[in-house]
């Protein structure tokens, strides 16, 4: 696996009006269902892709799964994904790649990263994320954020397309700079409009070190107040099962309710004193 800062492209790629203002109304479009599968579109006018995936890396955290598409060839991404962030994420060469941010001016720079299915060395990770989505290859585009925050747009190529040739990744990076802009105005407006759900989620965490990365997803949904059909589609998983989850989440924090819940996450860090 190898990655290396944003390099000046030879491409000669343009975006016609109507394809630039559709680009920009998914900005903040509620879970930005759409936002992968519109970066995937970008793309393969000129590189042939199966999926990408958008991810967001907070200190300390499980990465936060953004937005995911596939071409029609893997209705289970949204499980491999789930699995990624679950599971593999510390393994993955975008890691290494985000670790080599040493001063300030480099943390502006937009990085690629390039990982092929050869490089992997942990037997599940490449089953479960490459070898059965029959995935060759990924290269993805990272770029800082305030925060600390990493985002990280991947695409990845399919089996039957090999490896990328250096044509195309030239073409990848000479796209970059439009990719990494739209992606960081949804995921600040995302932010915005998440702010205080993921506050108060935190408290509650704080509160709860026991709860899991899935466990700690469904907590900043309901506390966002979404409904169990948005939560099992955010989530990727059936109504039901989202119904299970929020009566189990509901045990392992001792209470009995969505109001319950409110209380919890909104009481005073410290005792209020009375004179």
């Amino acid at each position: 696996m190898e990655y290396w800062p944003l390099r000046v492209s030879n491409s000669d790629f343009r975006l016609s009006v109507d394809e630039t203002v559709s680009l920009l109304s998914r900005v903040g479009e509620r879970q930005g269902k759409m936002l992968a599968g519109d970066m995937l579109k970008l793309v393969s006018t000129q590189v042939p892709l199966a999926q990408c995936t958008i991810f967001a890396y907070t200190p300390n955290r499980s990465p936060q799964i953004i937005s995911f598409a596939d071409r029609a060839r893997m209705p289970q991404l949204s499980k491999i994904s789930n699995n990624y962030a679950e599971r593999f994420y510390s393994l993955d060469g975008n890691q290494q790649a985000m670790a080599t941010r040493m001063t300030a001016s480099t943390s502006e720079r937009v990085l690629v990263q390039r990982q092929s299915v050869e490089d992997i060395v942990h037997r599940d990770y490449r089953r479960i994320c490459y070898e059965l989505p029959q995935i060759s290859e990924r290269v993805a585009l990272l770029t800082h954020c305030d925060g600390g925050r990493w985002l990280s747009v991947n695409l990845y190529r399919g089996r039957e397309h090999g490896h990328f040739s250096v044509n195309e990744i030239d073409f990848i990076e000479h796209a970059a700079p439009l990719v990494i802009q739209i992606v960081r105005l949804h995921y600040r407006a995302y932010l915005e409009a998440n702010e205080m759900p993921a506050l108060l989620s935190e408290r509650v965490i704080k509160m709860c070190p026991e709860l899991t990365r899935r466990d700690q997803e469904l907590l900043q949904l309901m506390l966002a107040g979404y409904d169990v059909e948005t939560i099992s589609s955010s989530m990727g998983i059936q109504g039901s099962s989202a119904a299970t989850y929020i009566k189990r989440l509901y045990r392992k924090l001792g209470i009995s309710g969505q109001r319950e819940l409110l209380a919890l996450a909104i009481q005073p860090k410290w005792p209020v004193m009375l004179h």
